[in-house]
């Protein structure tokens, strides 16, 4: 004779499991944290982990699409995975690509937390934001050791080894943050930006202790230490806003400009800059001031 609480108890059983399929496969509007694993799984559907599989695994957070040939996911030690929601990890592995927009990312693994809504991309880490189909733009690469993608917002952050390509301009750091909603990067951690010969122009080289980047406009201030090398001219300042289509670059504070083969030096007036015309290989001492404009480079937050 079954005892009365069978029936219950099975239920409740029935129900456990259907809202964990659920939970994995789905996700509230109102949290953009929470990561939404499509198929079946297997594991403990109590406790978890689950663990998917598939040709390949896919998910969704907020707007990142991901694809992965393997997927785990797993709550907090001591939490009931029907109850996790929004603590949650996601582990991927194997030929992860992702997409937001735009950009397109890939590599070996992707950890993910619903609690920091970070994704961190290792394993030959790559990223190609592409551009918005006006004339003459340009995609932009980066490659890096780890690339940390923001849920919250369509910020990404690279990390070790860092190089950014983007036209004719290479950038490398350790450290850059990448802005898509603005086309704006940070390049720290001894950054600096090559902008390639082309013509009868010379290869540029820009260095300073912060690189910032318009990738659209191919614009950039650097600020810091900044050192412009240009064939034989070596120009230095404490900050530098460059035009790659105009060609030209204003280099403000302790403005100084030497020429190692004419023994040239150029030095910029107490109140004046240096304006440095890459490709007349030119310099010239400017008796006005000029002002940089920082508030096109400006970050989240800074506003």
């Amino acid at each position: 004779m079954k005892t009365p609480t069978t029936l219950p108890a099975r239920a409740l059983l029935l129900a456990a499991l259907t809202a964990t399929t659920v939970l994995a496969q789905t996700g509230s509007g109102a949290d953009k944290r929470v990561i939404n694993i499509q198929g079946a799984s297997t594991g403990n559907l109590r406790t978890g982990p689950l663990n998917f599989t598939g040709s390949p695994v896919k998910a969704t957070v907020s707007t990142l699409q991901i694809q992965a040939a393997q997927a785990t996911l797993a709550a907090p030690a001591g939490t009931p995975i029907i109850e996790a929601r929004g603590k949650r990890t996601a582990n991927f592995s194997g030929n992860i690509n992702v997409t937001r927009g735009r950009l397109s990312a890939k590599g070996d693994k992707l950890a993910y937390s619903e609690v920091s809504g970070q994704g961190v991309l290792s394993g030959g880490a790559a990223a190609t934001f592409q551009p918005d189909g006006s004339s003459g733009n340009d995609p932009v690469n980066i490659t890096a050791t780890q690339m940390s993608l923001d849920v919250d917002n369509n910020v990404s952050t690279s990390t070790g080894g860092v190089r950014l390509t983007n036209g004719t301009q290479t950038g490398r750091a350790d450290k850059l943050v990448f802005d898509e909603d603005k086309e704006l990067a940070q390049l720290t951690g001894t950054p600096s930006l090559t902008r390639a010969a082309k013509g009868n122009q010379k290869e540029l080289v820009i260095s300073g202790t912060e690189v910032r980047a318009l990738t659209k406009s191919k614009t950039l201030y650097v600020r810091g230490g900044v050192k412009l090398v240009q064939g034989s001219q070596t120009t230095t300042g404490d900050a530098v806003y460059y035009d790659d289509a105009k060609n030209v670059a204003y280099v403000v504070g302790n403005a100084v400009s030497v020429d190692s083969k004419s023994k040239v030096t150029l030095r910029a007036p107490a109140s004046g800059y240096l304006e440095q015309r890459t490709d007349l290989a030119r310099v010239t001492p400017k008796n006005s001031r000029y002002t940089i404009p920082v508030a096109q480079f400006a970050l989240r937050g800074e506003q």
